[in-house]
């Protein structure tokens, strides 16, 4: 039996997850979480074989989780689980050591496939994900700036594009102010911007301003 942690801030995302999951001989939903400190906390006491992470929670985001997970628990499998488009996130998550990245628009298959290949040790990637991690280890031309940016820049970017002060990034990210303005002056240095509206304004573009 694959025993399994759900992690996602919204109610009705897990309750759809532990139906589908219901009449899975081979799988069960072992614990749950609605937060990603809550998650770490439930995956430190032990029983579970694979943890399934949403990327955005309220705490801490996905990417920021994920590398908790893999710094205190790196035997533990994890599947990202996002509606974000692959492109944005899943050679991140792959990046950082996660077990395979799923589009909440994935059908049941998928993520049976997903759970059963993270808990044999395995990683699950699609063809698409597999195609751009293949590109991302060389040179695109038809790369964006955001592509350059470190995934702590890329945080800071989507939270700048939220409307969020330097003190609130700081505070949300548990970093000094001056770093976060440092990673902002990078930010602006890569994608082109001046100011926090132009920020704004390229996340927008690039369809990378959703939380």
């Amino acid at each position: 039996m694959i025993r399994l942690l759900i992690c996602d801030d919204h109610l009705i995302v897990r309750q759809g997850l532990k139906q589908i999951l219901a009449d899975t001989p081979d799988i069960e939903v072992a614990a749950e979480a609605s937060s990603g400190c809550e998650a770490l906390r439930l995956a430190r006491r032990g029983g579970i074989d694979v943890a399934l992470l949403d990327i955005a929670m309220p705490d801490r985001d996905g990417l920021e989780t994920l590398k908790r997970f893999r710094g205190e628990l790196p035997r533990l499998p994890v599947l990202m689980l996002s509606t974000y488009p692959d492109r944005q996130y899943a050679v991140r998550c792959l990046k950082l050591g996660a077990s395979g990245y799923l589009n909440k628009s994935a059908d049941t298959d998928q993520l049976l496939e997903a759970v059963r290949k993270a808990a044999n040790g395995g990683v699950f990637v699609t063809t698409a994900q597999a195609e751009a991690l293949a590109a991302s280890l060389g040179t695109r031309s038809d790369q964006q700036p955001h592509e350059f940016l470190s995934d702590r820049e890329y945080q800071v970017l989507r939270l700048i594009a939220t409307g969020r002060s330097i003190a609130q990034i700081a505070t949300q990210l548990s970093l000094s102010p001056n770093t976060v303005s440092t990673y902002r002056a990078r930010i602006c240095e890569k994608t082109g911007t001046r100011n926090d509206v132009e920020i704004a304004l390229y996340a927008v573009r690039q369809g990378l301003h959703q939380v």
